[in-house]
């Protein structure tokens, strides 16, 4: 009896306990925070794949002409296939999204020519779940990384 009562008053493994109760919730966290990080860096090298495009128009007043060279130039600088990148030219005449970019507005009228640009990937987290909040039915993430400015 004198032994149990010594054990009960023995405190030695108590942190190796609270350890081993702890591990897995920092582990989780860790892990997350990991996984937040890397998808926030594939986000940011999709809206600079935007911006090269963007880029492009800046350097060269492109039109819709060279729509496939922009869309290719983006592709490519996120390794993610031409179907994946949208890019929307428009004309604007008072506010007003006229029917066709190369148009003229109507004397008076203020113009203002746009160019926005849109990459699409997918990311796939360390552990795939198709529980998490936003997650598509096989655990990845559709990420989207988009610019735009006037050009005109």
């Amino acid at each position: 009896m004198i032994r149990f009562a010594r054990l009960a008053r023995d405190d030695r493994g108590a942190s190796i306990i609270e350890l081993a109760l702890v591990a897995p919730i920092l582990a989780s966290l860790l892990i997350g925070m990991v996984d937040l990080s890397r998808a926030y860096s594939y986000k940011l090298k999709l809206e600079q794949a935007a911006q090269r495009a963007i880029e492009k128009v800046q350097a060269y007043q492109t039109s819709t002409s060279t729509y496939g060279t922009l869309q290719s130039e983006a592709a490519t600088a996120a390794g993610v296939p031409t179907s994946n990148v949208t890019i929307d030219f428009w004309l604007e005449c008072d506010g007003a999204r006229a029917s066709n970019y190369e148009s003229v507005c109507t004397s008076g009228q203020t113009y203002a020519r746009w160019v926005t640009v849109s990459v699409r990937g997918t990311f796939t987290p360390m552990f795939r779940s198709k529980y998490y909040p936003r997650a598509n039915s096989d655990g990845t993430f559709t990420i989207t990384g988009k610019t735009g400015m006037r050009t005109q």
